[in-house]
């Protein structure tokens, strides 16, 4: 029969071989950690019962990658560091200038053997600056009338937020000055949605991302005249001037009695491209004999049709300035018998000053 004192023995020998066999065990594991580009960022783990076992912080992905073995760090470079304190078993893992790729999830591993382990992981989360992405719209060549649909993504932590402006604070096509969402439709193009849209893409981390995105609208010309009736004297100059809005750029033509006009001695033709979808055209008379009286058409064709407009040049007894200016002091004298005449023609800005006697 075994003692009581045995029995005892047994137990607290028992005992003993319990506790030298108990598992490790990770106690405390950081949280999830949200940081920002070049900030430092510090990993906690605290370990139980785990002297005789090494603990690693890995970092996840495709492939596991260590980054520290006991209190080594193993990746390279110069960012990672790895501290131990003995009085709490707790391996802390600091990584300094936080890049873009160091997102992830970190994970604290203690290895008991070949096919055992015990872990814990923390997802960490860079904010990232908003970038527009490259399937965004650039820009847009489309004609009136048709329906265009602009689109912008953007990447980054937090996801951003997309929103649309248009050039010099002018209203969007839906006849508000801000839109949020990542499609901005134009439904029945007109000449006037032509211009710059700004997509921008905000999520609080830095000054946010912008791309300009150009919308050309083809038209055919609209052709005008300020002036649709011109006065001159015989044997003097005249222009007659004409604009024309269009998209393209038309061929422009000056017409007369069915005839296309040409650079001569009678007439010159100067033409003025102000931007991509405006321009000016003056048309000289010189010299104006009687046949040159009469109706002029200014004509402008592009692809998408033509247009014009008509100009009347008209006879008149006074002299118009301009072009006709700095005539001068004429006068004419007859003998005494005669009579005498003087004209003196004076031209400025404000028109002619005809002075008889």
């Amino acid at each position: 029969m075994i003692s009581p004192k045995i029995i005892v023995l047994l137990f607290l020998l028992c005992l003993q071989l319990a506790n030298g066999q108990r598992n490790p065990t990770i106690s405390f594991i950081s949280k999830n950690k949200v940081v920002n580009i070049g900030d430092t960022l510090e990993l906690l783990c605290q370990v139980q019962d785990a002297a005789s076992y090494p603990v690693a912080w890995t970092k996840l992905g495709r492939e596991q990658t260590f980054i520290s073995k006991g209190q080594s760090v193993v990746i390279p470079g110069d960012r990672h560091h790895i501290f131990y304190s003995e009085g709490d078993s707790t391996y802390k893992l600091i990584i300094e200038k936080i890049q873009e790729i160091d997102a992830g999830i970190y994970r604290c591993e203690i290895t008991t053997s070949v096919n055992t382990n015990y872990s814990a992981d923390v997802p960490v989360l860079v904010r990232i600056p908003p970038v527009i992405s490259d399937n965004s719209t650039r820009s847009v060549i489309t004609t009136v009338g048709a329906k265009v649909a602009l689109q912008c993504y953007g990447a980054g932590y937090p996801q951003p937020i997309i929103s649309w402006r248009r050039e010099k604070h002018r209203l969007l096509p839906n006849n508000m000055a801000f839109f949020k969402g990542n499609t901005l439709s134009i439904d029945n193009v007109t000449k006037d949605d032509r211009g710059t849209y700004y997509c921008i893409a905000d999520n609080g981390v830095g000054g946010g991302a912008r791309r300009h995105i150009g919308v050309e609208v083809e038209f055919q010309p609209h052709v005008w005249s300020s002036q649709p009736k011109v006065e001159q004297a015989l044997q003097y100059d005249a222009d007659l001037h004409c604009r024309i809005e269009s998209f393209p750029l038309p061929a422009v033509n000056w017409i007369k009695d069915g005839q296309v006009l040409n650079d001569n001695q009678n007439y010159r033709i100067s033409i003025f491209a102000r931007n991509d979808d405006f321009m000016e055209t003056t048309l000289r008379v010189r010299r104006i004999e009687k046949r040159q009286f009469g109706t002029y058409e200014c004509r402008a064709l592009n692809k998408l049709g033509y247009n014009y407009t008509t100009i009347e040049l008209i006879e008149s007894v006074n002299i118009v300035c301009p072009p006709a200016c700095g005539v001068g002091f004429q006068a004419s004298y007859a003998s005494k018998s005669s009579s005498v005449s003087v004209a003196l023609l004076l031209c400025t800005t404000f028109g002619l000053i005809l002075l008889r006697w």
